[in-house]
């Protein structure tokens, strides 16, 4: 039987003729990528209520790209001018799906926001703007499409500590793209490091208690 693979969506407000909606959204990669892995990709809208409920109906959890972590969540008093699109539900589902996920034992893989939204629910920080914020940003360009790159270019390389952490590995680098302009600044306990970019920031994680948990910064 295939695996049921749950995914998180974002939130979009449309104005059409008839008036304004608010929508889940997903993009189609993420669906796409858990299809061609042979898994039945599933959206979990916020319920916060039945996090533990969503988690034990499904098989795997990808926690996807989206805005920003609401910076009052890691303890920053301020919010940088770039920070944008807070979404306080979803920042609040996530966090307590990763929680039921980690309770009954469910791989958990986070992408670009993923990353950042477990980070901060196992107490870690933020960099709410690496361009302003982190020496040596400039010089690797995490915000590719802004170099005019395309989405499926190399933005930059990563280096392993410990390849055999993520199977994606198959040596200590790695070319990947990037669209980010938050990363980790203090890294969660309970979390590993596992890859870095050129410039420093952490890029890729894993669960030291269950290496079926990880995430990557980039797509």
């Amino acid at each position: 039987m295939k695996p049921i693979i749950g995914i998180t969506p974002s939130s979009q407000v449309d104005t059409l003729v008839h008036g304004t909606f608010e929508r889940y959204c997903m993009s189609t990669p993420y669906v796409r990528a858990v299809e061609q892995s042979g898994g039945v990709p599933v959206i979990l809208p916020p319920q916060c209520d039945a996090a533990d409920r969503l988690v034990a109906s499904i098989d795997g959890l990808i926690l996807s790209g989206g805005p920003d972590v609401e910076p009052s969540r890691y303890g920053d008093t301020s919010v940088h001018s770039a920070t944008y699109g807070i979404d306080r539900p979803r920042d609040q589902f996530e966090i307590e799906l990763f929680a039921a996920a980690l309770r009954q034992h469910i791989p958990v893989f986070g992408i670009c926001r993923g990353i950042q939204v477990m980070n901060v629910a196992l107490g870690g920080t933020l960099i709410q703007d690496v361009a302003d914020q982190h020496p040596g940003a400039a010089d690797v360009g995490h915000r590719q499409h802004e170099r005019g790159l395309e989405t499926s270019a190399i933005g930059h390389a990563v280096t392993a500590l410990d390849p055999a952490r993520l199977p994606i590995f198959e040596d200590s680098e790695l070319g990947v793209n990037s669209f980010h302009h938050q990363a980790i600044r203090d890294l969660a306990r309970g979390l590993i490091p596992v890859a870095y970019s050129p410039d420093g920031l952490i890029e890729a994680v894993s669960y030291a208690a269950d290496p079926s948990v990880f995430a990557v910064q980039w797509h």
